[in-house]
């Protein structure tokens, strides 16, 4: 099922892409893995899948050791400054940074594993009182903050619409997060500004954030199914 899975959503991808113009080999897959028995996210690792996410510490703590193979794994979830020293000893990247007490914590800890950490600005596009994520307008100010204050490789920014049936509503809050990263880059506030990762789409509604611009999709119940 998850080598069927993968490859449908693989197929989704590049039909996609193909609608917007883009490269399909320029957007990457992170399979969320978050619930999902260790020896399933081996199988998905065995078929080729690379990138894993996952959204609580603990959880990530008892499966990653688990896991072999050419696997990385990417933190989705949200995050305490407290916490900053496991997520980095645990993680390539970063993709909820917020606040700039987070990206101090993780530099402090990265610098003292002697690891170059790689980080994503989480933006609340929706400006949603529940959800985690600097608001747009105040998404510069912290990218200067932390270039100022940090060594984080800051490559892009990442969001989590408002839930919608219609996948067609997200659209604007993806072309907002793109719009958005088009206007920082001209300031160079990231790590390569020529080519800003994008972190938006879930398995709802990938297709249109790849549309969009969509560089980073993050996606579990198309490939593991429904969990509990």
């Amino acid at each position: 099922m998850i080598r069927d899975n993968l490859l449908a959503i693989h197929s989704t991808m590049e039909q996609a892409a193909v609608r917007a113009g883009r490269d399909p080999k320029t957007i990457k897959l992170v399979a969320v893995s978050k619930f999902v028995a260790p020896e399933r996210i081996q199988e998905a690792a065995d078929c080729g899948q690379i990138l894993f996410g996952e959204n609580y510490l603990q959880e990530a703590a008892d499966k990653i050791p688990c896991i072999s193979g050419n696997v990385r794994w990417h933190f989705i979830g949200h995050l305490q400054s407290n916490k900053a020293r496991q997520a980095a000893m645990l993680f390539d990247m970063v993709e909820t940074v917020d606040r700039l007490k987070i990206a101090v914590a993780l530099d402090h800890q990265a610098h003292q594993l002697q690891k170059q950490l790689a980080v994503l600005i989480q933006v609340n596009v929706g400006r949603e009182q529940q959800k985690s994520g600097v608001r747009p307008e105040g998404t510069e100010q912290l990218l200067r903050a932390i270039r100022e204050e940090t060594n984080l490789q800051v490559c892009g920014l990442m969001t989590m619409p408002p839930f919608f049936d219609n996948p067609e509503k997200s659209r604007p809050y993806f072309k907002e997060l793109r719009e958005l990263a088009k206007h920082l880059a001209t300031s160079g506030l990231f790590q390569d500004n020529d080519r800003v990762e994008l972190s938006m789409g879930m398995s709802a509604d990938y297709p249109v954030a790849i549309e969009e611009g969509a560089t980073i999709i993050r996606v579990g119940t198309a490939l593991f199914g429904s969990r509990n």
